[in-house]
């Protein structure tokens, strides 16, 4: 057999063997990025709730009015991105959140509007909007896991953590600006019933940097991240626990969001890393 022979025979055997492990890899990609942008789209979800509360409470601040929009339109184009799904179950999950969230947009729109021309809204309205708000954090972590099932790959623990722990912070700061805004003098946990208080979500926020900082994993980079969340930390913690006293929507709203960009740059280098 000639040499042009065996060099053919050799390539045929290592197309036929390396095709499989390209097509797995591709699948890995597919269903990483898709956790990514479900991550994202429920951090975009629960900030255009908390951006509602802010413009109801900043009486109908136009700047609350645009960040609604913005969390909106950053939450379609997510959602619009989803489009390899690794199983039925996770197919006909993202069936159902994209029913969700048509309904729980328009909602959102319709209540902005209507505070932005009569200066109020009601509260029922406003409690089924968040129960919706509710239900669409539900399905799409019923999803998350979902995907994790059927990919067979799972979110590796560091980058998880992160994650959670934006959206804990999150969630603080949508519980904070729907306290301060009261709408009918009530106040609407984004957690529904079960939910923690300010003040107990503060403390675990403070339990989960804790473990972060001493992982052994850590990096110089991600050591720094850390340190940058802490530093903005401190800036609101006081207020979180003491959240009975003088209300600051402002400044929690200010560096929450600071804080949950340092979070995903930090999750971002320990998915780098796979840690």
């Amino acid at each position: 057999m000639s040499s042009r022979s065996l060099l053919a025979i050799a390539l045929k055997f290592l197309l036929v063997f390396s095709l499989p492990s390209f097509a797995d890899n591709v699948e890995r990609g597919n269903s990483a990025d898709s956790l990514l942008k479900l991550h994202q789209l429920r951090l975009a979800t629960q900030k255009s709730l908390g951006d509602f509360y802010m413009y109801n409470g900043m009486e109908g601040d136009q700047r609350y009015a645009r960040m609604i929009d913005s969390a909106l339109q950053n939450g379609q184009a997510l959602l619009g991105g989803l489009t390899q799904m690794p199983g039925d179950g996770s197919k006909a999950l993202l069936a159902q959140l994209d029913q969700h969230w048509s309904g729980y947009q328009s909602e959102l729109k319709a209540l902005a509007d209507t505070l932005k021309t009569q200066g109020y809204t009601d509260l029922q309205p406003v409690a089924d909007l968040a129960s919706h708000n509710q239900q669409l954090m539900a399905l799409s972590a019923e999803l998350y896991t979902r995907i994790q099932q059927e990919s067979g790959q799972n979110v590796s623990p560091l980058t998880q953590l992160s994650r959670e722990q934006s959206l804990l912070m999150q969630s603080i700061a949508v519980d904070y600006a729907s306290r301060s805004a009261s709408v009918g003098g009530s106040f609407i946990s984004s957690g529904g019933e079960n939910s923690k208080s300010i003040d107990e979500q503060a403390s675990e926020f403070v339990q989960v940097m804790d473990k972060l900082e001493q992982a052994p994993q850590n990096t110089a980079a991600t050591r720094q991240s850390l340190g940058a969340i802490r530093t903005k930390w401190r800036y609101i913690e006081k207020s979180l626990k003491n959240y009975n006293e003088k209300s600051v929507p402002f400044l929690v709203n200010k560096y929450s969001d600071r804080i949950i960009e340092g979070l995903e740059t930090l999750s971002g280098q320990y998915a780098a890393s796979n840690l």
